[in-house]
């Protein structure tokens, strides 16, 4: 992390951050007790590759709702690689502008030490409080400008387990909502991630523990090259749990505003060079039922 100032150490030593870090809005979340999401129906009756993909791919190049004020980190081109287009959707009838005009705004974003961090640089300057999860950041806590927070913890969908001892980088994982007790955050009004692929199975942890109602809105880099972490089964049956996870969203009121497919990265759709389909696209929704 580039030189910032390190955070005060709270009181009795226990590693979380100050008040001033995590102020609470709202009351404590309560947990589901969810053990696995519903599969959706099979796309047609041969349960094959060719007919899980092509209503997948359609799924998430369709968008759902029409966004008329819509600002992204930086529309690339196809034929420019090096930056990614976050968005967030600022209609007034989704409340992220009057959230950013009163300085009530906060985001988290999930990385796996991506050094590009100009959406968040710009959503702090604009309002927000934000706060960036990576372990490879060197200190536990930095406040690196006003509103900009780094935390030196990875977002898993499990947490560690007291009696294993967890090798390092990850010695400083933690599901979502176990974060946002920790913080005393109740809500997050955009939760940006780039997992590397670890992205289904931590969204499928939001899904069965009903973290998703906190969130106001998702941009989420998905990738599609492989299954992902801890993603089994045959290819059909993953792109079925795939597809599963993106109904889920829709069940809880999210709406698919808009969706980039990279053209920079490989073509590659579960390591093959089938369907026309990138191997990485960022998807970006709206909670429709969001106060």
């Amino acid at each position: 992390v580039r030189s910032g100032r390190r955070a005060p150490r709270e009181g009795g030593g226990s590693g979380t951050p100050e008040p001033g870090c995590c102020a609470q809005r709202g009351r404590p979340r309560r947990k589901g007790t969810r053990w696995h999401i519903d599969l959706q129906p099979w796309a047609g009756p041969a349960q094959s590759l060719d007919e899980e993909a092509l209503r997948f791919l359609r799924y998430i190049s369709t968008t759902q709702i029409a966004c008329n004020h819509m600002s992204t980190d930086s529309l690339a081109t196809d034929s420019s690689p090096a930056k990614k287009p976050w968005s967030v959707c600022l209609d007034d009838r989704f409340g992220l502008a009057h959230q950013i005009r009163s300085k009530q705004c906060r985001l988290y974003s999930l990385g796996l030490g991506n050094d590009d961090t100009q959406f968040e640089v710009s959503m702090a300057d604009h309002g927000c409080e934000v706060h960036r999860f990576d372990p490879s950041v060197k200190s536990a806590h930095i406040l690196e400008s006003p509103r900009l927070w780094y935390h030196r913890l990875s977002i898993d969908w499990r947490d560690p387990h007291p009696a294993v001892a967890a090798p390092r980088p990850y010695s400083n994982t933690r599901k979502l909502g176990t974060i946002l007790n920790e913080f005393g955050h109740h809500k997050i009004d955009v939760l940006k991630a780039d997992l590397e692929s670890a992205e289904w199975k931590i969204l499928e942890n939001l899904i069965l523990e009903d973290v998703l109602e906190q969130i106001g809105q998702l941009t989420f880099e998905v990738h599609l090259h492989w299954p992902g972490f801890e993603v089994s089964g045959g290819d059909s049956t993953v792109v079925r749990f795939w597809y599963s996870l993106l109904k889920e969203l829709e069940l809880k009121g999210f709406r698919l505003f808009h969706s980039y497919k990279d053209l920079s990265k490989p073509q590659l759709f579960l390591k093959k060079d089938i369907f026309n389909a990138s191997s990485c696209y960022t998807l970006s929704w709206v909670n429709t039922r969001w106060k």
